[in-house]
């Protein structure tokens, strides 16, 4: 609004008058002065101490941006974005999250939410998102920055993964020094807790839990190996990063220490470390992990669902300190009752666990070729699961049974028994591919 010669001549006026107003109350009171002097200087420090903190928060945010921006497109940022709006992306469920987003999730990282062990590979955060979904934050140490468009591949893989038996990747942060991943929040406890830990789980699991466990892990990591479009090795497979859900039912979590995050020699240094008693042995000639030293590390964990024992224990002999030689030996000189859970062997399931024995050994022999496939692995744990059933099922109903085995015998004279092992491998198999 364009101010009129007469509004211009009334706002003159109006501080004329008060003008004569001030003066006359200096007259009358000759404190006032002082008075109106000290409270302008307090304003004006005020306001000079209130720009300065203006200044220095534009400021601040503006570094912040820019060591967003760099750190964005250092760890592969434009090129996730590209490769996310191309062809053959409509599959792909990936989110790229803020620093911010990642900072108020984690309220700024706060140690009360950190989940569990901080391993080699880093933290991972409890966060809550503004919808309070909830979801696991990992915060990886820092890689080999050459490795950024694998790191990329690799997370565009596993965001496609939805396997029942494996924790999801749902996105990531790359405005941070390092790349933050962001995961499915599983409400649970991990197979290490009930194996080892309080003792609020100590006889949780029967032998059929056990083995369902052990069936769902080597299905998924077989799917991980196979069923996905490139091979995905785990590297860290063991019981701590085992989880169970409130109806024991398994997830492998904990992809720190697979191909998805690339690590230098002090990193892949503390993943070995953190791994003792689960590192395939080839490792310390070949320097290489493959698809063998999962199922290595697999074996490990399936003696220990057997054993209840933890894969290296200082408090044993020193013979029987790592769980692997211990349980060979066991095997090998007929002492495997020694070491096998009070809490799941009887007499019904003798014969399971002993085969299931075997194929812990098998898993962890000297030599990665000769040792199973994941997908064998499945297959013959498909076959100790319907022995299982059979035994349990031929105890409620003892003259079904007798009869259904007749048959079975019939059936097995008319086949052979290649035949049949191959039947179970491809439902195994099947079961592997499909994974939801």
């Amino acid at each position: 609004m364009k101010l009129q010669p007469e509004h211009g001549v009334s706002w003159v006026a109006y501080f004329f008058l008060m003008a004569i107003f001030v003066l006359a109350c200096i007259a009358a009171n000759k404190y006032l002065l002082w008075i109106i002097i000290i409270l302008a200087n307090t304003i004006s420090i005020l306001s000079i101490v209130r720009s300065i903190s203006y200044i220095k928060k534009v400021m601040k945010h503006q570094k912040d941006t820019k060591l967003q921006r760099i750190f964005f497109e250092k760890n592969g940022g434009d090129m996730l974005i590209e490769r996310l709006s191309g062809a053959g992306s409509s599959n792909i469920d990936v989110k790229i999250f803020t620093e911010d987003d990642m900072k108020e999730a984690t309220n700024g990282y706060d140690e009360s939410r950190i989940l569990g062990h901080q391993g080699g590979q880093g933290t991972v955060y409890k966060g809550i998102l503004p919808d309070n979904s909830i979801v696991a934050v990992k915060k990886t140490r820092l890689g080999d920055n050459n490795q950024v468009e694998q790191f990329i591949n690799e997370v565009l893989e596993l965001s496609q993964i939805n396997h029942k038996n494996v924790v999801k990747l749902l996105g990531c942060c790359r405005e941070t020094e390092v790349p933050l991943l962001v995961y499915e929040f599983i409400t649970s406890s991990t197979l290490f807790d009930h194996l080892h830990g309080s003792c609020m789980f100590a006889s949780s699991l029967t032998w059929e839990h056990r083995l369902k466990i052990a069936i769902e892990v080597a299905g998924a990591i077989a799917y991980l190996h196979s069923a996905a479009s490139i091979p995905i090795i785990h590297r860290d497979v063991k019981t701590e990063n085992i989880l169970l859900d409130e109806n024991l039912t398994a997830k492998i979590a904990d992809f720190g220490g697979s191909k998805l995050m690339p690590m230098d020699k002090e990193q892949f240094t503390a993943m070995v470390q953190d791994t003792l008693g689960y590192l395939d042995p080839e490792y310390y000639t070949t320097w290489l992990l493959n698809e063998k030293s999962d199922v290595y590390s697999f074996g490990v964990v399936l003696m220990e669902l057997i054993s209840g024992q933890k894969a290296l224990c200082f408090e044993r002999p020193e013979t029987s300190k790592h769980l692997v030689s211990y349980f060979v030996s066991a095997t090998k000189e007929n002492r495997l009752h020694e070491i096998i859970d009070d809490q799941v062997l009887n007499e019904d399931n003798q014969s399971e666990i002993q085969d299931a024995a075997r194929i812990a050994v098998e898993c962890t022999r000297l030599m990665g070729e000769e040792r199973p496939s994941m997908k064998e692995v499945v297959a013959e744990l498909e076959t100790l699961r319907v022995k299982t059933t059979k035994h349990k099922w031929s105890d409620q109903y003892p003259e079904e049974s007798g009869h259904l085995l007749g048959s079975n015998i019939v059936f097995a004279q008319g086949h052979t028994s290649s035949r049949g092992y191959d039947s179970i491998k491809n439902v195994a198999t099947f079961d592997i591919e499909a994974g939801r």
